[in-house]
């Protein structure tokens, strides 16, 4: 079989870096294959630790990422690649099992496609209650975008947007490198890139990582506020990426904002927000109901608030790249004036 390269951009992943790399170091894959760890400068013990397992693992490699941008990371794990294939994983995921190469490099010859993509839940094992939230509301219409395949399980040919996170090497000799004006989306774009390019991407459950789900709400919404970041710098760059259900939240937040102040002028206004607000609690209120089907108290009950994160983390994040590419566009004339 091909060899492979997995690519493991990280900062500040002490706490689960060893546990990710000792299962990607340990693979049943005898054709070859190295591990990239691109560091972000971390100021934890993520260094000393993959220093560490260097000692034990020879095909293990650290390479140092100045910017931090995990845009730049990729770029730089990908540079110093040697296989035939690139995988890209994070360092806060769980690896299903040792034959993960494998099947990813029998995926790729069977479909014969030149990107896969897969499953990334975010069911680990022994969650917290929010955790464990997290992973129930991200993987509802609710709490993910219904154009995205990444909790699908169903093998097939999709676009490559959302889910592709696998790639021949040829694919970077013919379409470039992440965009480091990312560090957040990256992958979609370059996954654009990838369509635009008229490339194939075959979905394959056999390759699925599991995700760590966030800890706590302030964690979920920071995340989900550098997505929403991610995604309106990526409308600026290709507005075709943009979807409906992207702008819904946004959207919503600006509704919030505006109606709050139309509603202190006119009655009519006033009922509108009102009736907006009812009807929004009543769908996450309802949607969270039928998510906690079956799971625990601790679970069903944080289920609404981590909707509710979701929704601002994002919207939060897409207004404010909007404000401020607004900003710098207006700059200009500021100055001539």
């Amino acid at each position: 079989m091909p060899s492979v390269s997995v690519l493991v951009p990280v900062r500040n992943e002490a706490r689960s870096i060893e546990q990710t790399l000792r299962s990607l170091l340990t693979q049943d894959y005898a054709d070859g294959f190295d591990v990239i760890v691109a560091d972000g400068l971390s100021d934890d013990a993520t260094v000393p630790i993959v220093r560490r397992l260097q000692g034990e693992f020879a095909n293990l490699k650290l390479v140092f990422n100045p910017t931090r941008l995990s845009s730049a990371g990729r770029n730089l794990a990908a540079r110093h690649m040697t296989g035939d294939y690139a995988v890209v994983v994070d360092g806060h995921c769980h690896v299903p099992d040792n034959n993960y190469l494998k099947n990813l490099a029998a995926a790729f010859q069977t479909s014969g496609a030149d990107c896969l993509g897969r499953p990334q839940p975010l069911d680990v094992p022994d969650p917290t209650p929010f955790q464990a939230a997290v992973a129930v509301a991200r993987a509802s219409r609710l709490g993910h975008n219904p154009d995205s395949d990444i909790y699908s399980n169903v093998p097939k040919f999709v676009s490559p947007q959302s889910t592709a996170v696998a790639y021949r090497a040829e694919v970077f000799h013919r379409i470039g490198l992440f965009d480091e004006a990312f560090d957040a989306c990256e992958d979609v774009e370059f996954n654009q890139r990838v369509d635009d390019a008229g490339l194939s991407c075959y979905f394959s459950p056999a390759v699925k990582i599991v995700y760590h789900p966030r800890k706590s709400w302030p964690a979920l919404v920071r995340q989900l506020a550098r997505y929403g970041n991610g995604r309106a710098r990526l409308a600026a760059k290709n507005p075709r990426s943009l979807t409906l259900p992207a702008l819904v939240p946004p959207l919503w937040l600006l509704w919030l904002a505006v109606g709050a102040v139309a509603s202190l002028l006119a009655f009519e206004a006033f009922a509108l927000y009102l009736a907006s607000i009812v009807l929004y609690a009543t769908v996450i209120l309802a949607g969270s109901l039928w998510l906690a089907r079956g799971k625990s108290f601790a679970v069903a009950r944080r289920i609404p608030a981590v909707l509710l994160g979701i929704h601002l983390g994002f919207a939060w994040g897409f207004l404010r790249e909007v404000a401020n590419s607004i900003r710098i566009a207006l700059r200009p004339a500021e100055k001539s004036e």
